[in-house]
């Protein structure tokens, strides 16, 4: 049984959180109210409610099908994620990624089943049973929670905010605005205008991004900064800033980490497109994973402990297009990440696609289709390793390897194998990049051998690795770390 589900199955300690007003139960699960017809988050201000007057619901989505509208004062509906699907990868947990990316807006509830492996049928059973609700409920949740966004940061007209946010109808826009925000959006636009709230220019949002504590935000540009490609990334040292390659368009976003959130500021070729811009940010900074349980688990081991004590709520940093994972993970074996660096942006400017005219990003990272397409005698490469670079590409392009978190991992990892030039060091660094992973560890990996030894371990490194599990991801984030005052060492990473 999930841990999510385990934890709403038993409402005493779900009650025992919302007593305690714990934030790291939000998103985790939702408090309903059925004496006032609220849902909330765990960690509600407002005065905690009679045991015998809540249930508990493992999706927002959930609470309001069964008729709950969400909290105005703790906006339930901007919680972080559940940590629950990255751990699992099960198909409730890949469907529920999908969604978030907006699949079903794009392709329907068949299109959804049909990329999970199952049936419509089966598909909504599952999830029914699971998470509580179906997948058009879900959905439904994620479209209203990009109207609002669209309503209280932009003066677009309700008629473009409602099919920006992935519905059908102004009718049906109206009615779940009304239905789960208590408010009709006119009265959202009002408020947003009577507090002062600044409206940004015509395709630009800026929303703040909620993130668990400790959030080890310092990490993150440490990691990132060093392997920015040039028109493609650029960081400050306080933001990172990246074009995104997106469903619908393009975009470029820019990520401030603060405190207890991160500012997002995306601009967009098509508004409709929000939904998976802000998923993928999500994604690229971890912003769902659980650093109390991580650094728990990590932290009372003899060989990571104090590293963990030095850096809390360290995050592995995902990304927002897994081609461009297995591109720099392929080209940066056994060279350094100035080397891997300057490859990838000499790739972005004869593959890639000119976005602006001008400013640190003007490109797109070639997709799976132009690298597919080339000449891989031409490429910056050496042979073999640029032949096997335009297999993967062309895996990528025509369906058969879908590198995305909502893939199976494990068939993934598969299919990647039996291509030539692919070996288990890529497959997995793929996995825990561009999948999701939060249990991969690469033994064979340069620098986990050096920062290993700079931890005095010099033998047992696989056996000590299975005791990490299932983080051995933030445990090799850990072990990297160690050497974030050394000279870059080989491999991308």
């Amino acid at each position: 049984m999930d841990a999510t589900y385990e934890m709403v199955s038993d409402a005493d300690r779900c009650y025992r959180a919302v007593l305690s007003r714990d934030h790291r139960f939000d998103g985790v699960f939702y408090t309903a109210v059925r004496t006032t017809g609220i849902y909330c988050r765990p960690s509600c201000p407002a005065v905690t409610p009679r045991r015998r007057n809540v249930d508990f619901f493992v999706t927002g989505a959930a609470a309001q099908s069964a008729g709950f509208r969400a909290c105005r004062r703790c906006r339930p509906d901007l919680t972080p994620g559940s940590p629950g699907w990255d751990v699992k990868a099960d198909v409730a947990g890949r469907a529920m990624r999908m969604i978030s990316d907006g699949v079903v807006d794009r392709e329907g509830v068949e299109g959804l089943a049909a990329r999970s492996g199952y049936t419509a049928r089966h598909l909504n059973r599952v999830l029914t049973e699971r998470l509580g609700t179906g997948p058009g409920a879900l959905a439904r949740a994620q479209r209203a929670h990009t109207g609002r966004i669209l309503i209280e940061t932009t003066d677009m007209p309700f008629a473009d905010v409602a099919f920006a946010a992935g519905f059908s109808s102004i009718r049906q826009f109206n009615a779940t605005v009304q239905q789960v925000y208590a408010e009709t959006p006119s009265a959202l636009r009002h408020r947003r205008r009577a507090s002062r709230v600044p409206t940004a220019a015509p395709g630009v949002v800026t929303l703040s991004l909620a993130v668990r504590q400790p959030f080890g935000a310092g990490g993150l540009l440490d990691f990132l900064s060093p392997r920015t490609v040039r028109a493609v990334e650029a960081a400050d040292g306080r933001t990172y800033t990246r074009t995104l390659r997106l469903p619908r368009s393009h975009g470029m976003v820019h990520l401030t980490p603060g405190v207890d959130q991160v500012t997002c500021t995306v601009r967009l070729a098509d508004l409709r497109d929000l939904t998976s811009a802000v998923e993928r940010c999500r994604r690229l900074f971890d912003l769902d994973a659980d650093p109390v349980a991580i650094d728990a688990h990590l932290g009372s081991d003899d060989v990571l402990g104090p590293w963990v004590l030095k850096r809390p709520g360290l995050r592995v940093p995902g990304h927002v297009d897994g081609f461009e994972v297995a591109v720099r993970a392929m080209v940066g074996q056994q060279i350094s990440v100035a080397g891997a660096r300057t490859i990838a942006a000499r790739l972005t400017q004869e593959y890639g696609e000119q976005v602006a005219d001008d400013g640190p990003v003007t490109h797109l990272f070639p997709s799976a289709e132009s690298i597919a397409a080339a000449d891989p005698e031409l490429l910056p490469l050496p042979r073999a390793r640029g032949r096997a670079l335009v297999g993967v590409a062309a895996a990528v392009a025509d369906g058969e390897i879908v590198l995305d978190r909502g893939a199976d991992r494990g068939d993934v990892r598969r299919s990647l194998l039996a291509l030539p030039g692919v070996g288990p060091w890529t497959a997995d660094y793929i996995a825990m990049r561009a999948l999701g992973d939060p249990d991969v560890f690469l033994p064979t990996d340069l620098g986990v051998k050096q920062g290993l030894a700079r931890l005095g371990v010099t033998a047992r490194t696989e056996n000590l690795a299975t005791a990490w599990s299932p983080w051995r991801s933030y445990a090799l984030m850990h072990v990297w770390s160690v050497l974030s005052d050394e000279p870059q060492h080989k491999e991308e990473r």
